[in-house]
């Protein structure tokens, strides 16, 4: 059986005042499931006095009822070795299958194809609250572009206002963000940017993935 998310510890932070954002960070978990125990609690109806007696698996099942109960006539993987593999350059969901089929055909037992493989570690992610490792490797990639929200700057002895924009570069493997503010959005700004961004990091990528600014793409390819 998949491990569960832990349901009954996001719903005390939430009791506690903590945004799902700042439970997500703090307990190493996706966002996107901890919006799910929101949203399964809010429709139970379901709060601090009604889990605090409670154990981890009575909540879990209160909020997510037959979730992760059947059994599969497959041999399941161990997705958290998966999930590990995966970190590594060069590996794929594709070899990760592949290497499982040739250790069921070895061992004479059942194996689920490779689209079932895939839906079932994007089960293993969701339920554990690990980010999906699928599409990024570490240290590989480094996205950026301008923000889409400005902010203004007031001279406090004139108050004369300027819009302040912002250069923002994520990892997306890690998501390890750097933001840089800038008056302007010329080619020269932004690559002042993005030698500060490199220097934050302490390091570079193979690869600067914009999303066709017109200060980072000099050419559109159809």
């Amino acid at each position: 059986m998949v491990r569960r998310i832990q349901a009954k510890r996001v719903l005390e932070l939430r009791a506690d005042g903590m945004t799902g954002r700042a439970i997500a960070l703090s307990q190493g978990m996706s966002r996107k499931s901890v919006l799910a125990v929101f949203d399964a609690a809010d429709k139970a109806g379901i709060d601090r006095d009604v889990h605090v007696n409670r154990s981890d698996a009575e909540v879990y099942s209160l909020l997510f009822p037959g979730r992760g109960e059947h059994e599969s006539v497959f041999v399941q993987p161990d997705w958290d070795a998966v999930h590990k593999e995966l970190a590594k350059v060069g590996v794929t969901l594709k070899l990760l299958h592949s290497e499982y089929v040739d250790g069921c055909a070895v061992k004479e037992q059942p194996a689920m194809g490779y689209d079932r493989f895939c839906k079932a570690y994007a089960t293993h992610t969701l339920i554990t609250g690990a980010a999906s490792r699928v599409g990024h490797k570490a240290g590989r990639t480094v996205e950026v572009d301008w923000s889409g929200p400005t902010m203004h700057l007031t001279d406090p002895v004139t108050g004369e206002t300027s819009r302040v924009y912002l250069f923002v570069a994520c990892l997306p493997f890690s998501r390890y963000a750097f933001v840089e503010p800038a008056l302007d959005m010329r080619q020269d700004t932004w690559l002042l940017a993005n030698v500060a961004k490199f220097e934050w990091f302490d390091g570079t990528v193979p690869r600067i993935v914009p999303d066709n600014l017109k200060t980072g793409v000099i050419k559109l390819s159809i």
